[in-house]
């Protein structure tokens, strides 16, 4: 699929200034856009260091070329792009501007970078009250709680080691942890900012009085493992890697197939029931060390070695014809598994994007978020390096000689 004309989104008509720059930030702030708020990306001049990242297209211009890689056309979509140096007065003034006729603010620098600059959310909520000041910082803000790491520097794996997800992770149960492959320590946390966004920005626009929002990294990621936290409150055990199954719950994750593998859920007793009568061992239904969730999870080696033992003399296609749309059944699937299947087309996930100098379109991932009377997606490519600058400021009443100026001494670019 390419971007299409879509009506307006849910999100159409907020005004958010973006100064986040590298994962975290930039994803929060695309979930927005997605949705159809006008995101303003502000870049220190030459861009956004994310913008060198790659894989590259064959002849997609550079960073050098005002360009960018498949990593920052990724999350920097349905964006504008203004060139702002905020380390000038006169970058400075600009930007406050800017915030008297925006709804949000975005930024994930260290605590007290934009303090030292003059633009702390103190400074901003006096020029526009209804403004909402949203940060995204490895440990947090101090304003929501002060932290022994608040200066501590941390990017996506810091934030899985510290917020849990690192230590219950792992191929082998009780084994050493491992990393989980995309980098939920940034965009966990960005889903819940976008989140944190969407909801101050409901009651600004009731009230009127904006508000500040601070989300950690490392909490977003000890968030989505709560299961963790009530499991050490009731029995006071930690718990280590879990493998590829569930605690709690037998059979359910990873098992093989001659192909590859394949992941159950089988909570239910009655699923239990319906895939053993599949594999044809309607035997196991009423044997009591089976028949049961709670006696399954007290003899999980036996059950996983049955269950494997039938999956992994079939292939992954014979499998799905025997157990799909009858128990909680899926194959693992690789990036060209996803390519290849009609659900991620149909469902508009694979979306083709100008890659600006290269002769043919990047595939990025479509958002996920479906709704009927304001659809959100993908609208546009990732602009360049202070693409919409000139237009930006005189939208926001700049006049031609101020421009000038800004460009003059290099405020601007």
């Amino acid at each position: 699929m390419r971007p299409t004309k879509l009506p307006p989104g849910a999100l159409h008509g907020l005004v958010v200034l973006d100064l986040t720059q590298m994962l975290a930030g930039p994803y929060a702030s695309m979930m927005l856009a997605d949705q159809g708020a006008r995101v303003i990306k502000i870049e220190p001049p030459g861009g956004d260091m994310t913008r060198r990242t790659g894989p590259h297209l064959p002849g997609a211009l550079t960073m050098e070329q005002r360009g960018y890689g498949a990593y920052f056309n990724s999350v920097n979509r349905n964006k504008e792009s203004l060139v702002l140096d905020l380390k000038q007065q006169a970058g400075r003034q600009a930007l406050l501007r800017l915030v008297l006729d925006a709804d949000v603010l975005m930024e994930n620098y260290r605590a007290g970078v934009m303090e030292r600059l003059g633009l702390g959310y103190e400074v901003l909520a006096k020029v526009n009250p209804r403004l909402v000041y949203a940060t995204l910082r490895g440990f947090g803000d101090p304003r929501g709680g002060e932290s022994r790491y608040t200066n501590w520097p941390a990017y996506d794996p810091v934030a899985q080691a510290m917020g849990g997800i690192m230590g219950i992770t792992g191929a082998v149960p009780g084994g050493p942890p491992t990393k989980v492959g995309p980098g939920v320590g940034d965009i966990v946390p960005a889903m819940f900012c976008a989140f944190g966004v969407a909801a101050a920005c409901w009651s600004a626009q009731r009230t009127g009085q904006g508000q500040f929002l601070d989300v950690a990294m490392v909490d977003g990621i000890l968030a989505v493992c709560e299961r963790m936290i009530f499991q050490y409150s009731a029995n006071g055990v930690a718990p280590g890697p879990e493998g590829n199954g569930h605690p709690l719950l037998c059979p359910f994750g990873l098992f093989p197939a001659s192909d590859g593998y394949v992941s159950l859920g089988v909570p239910r007793d009655e699923f239990w029931a319906l895939l053993v009568e599949r594999m044809g061992r309607p035997d196991l239904v009423t044997d009591p060390r089976y028949s049961t969730n709670l006696a399954r999870v007290e003899h999980r080696l036996e059950v996983d070695a049955i269950v494997g033992a039938w999956t992994g003399a079939r292939t992954k296609h014979e499998i799905a014809g025997i157990l799909g749309g009858v128990v909680p059944f899926g194959p693992v699937f690789d990036a060209r598994d996803v390519f290849e299947d009609a659900h991620f087309r149909a469902r508009d996930m694979l979306v083709e994007v100008e890659q600006p100098g290269a002769a043919t379109p990047l595939t990025i991932a479509g958002t996920p978020v479906r709704m009927n009377g304001t659809p959100g997606g993908v609208r546009h490519r990732a602009p360049l390096t202070g693409e919409h600058t000139d237009t930006i400021l005189a939208e926001f009443g700049f006049s031609g000689a101020e421009i000038a100026g800004l460009r003059e001494s290099r405020a601007i670019a």
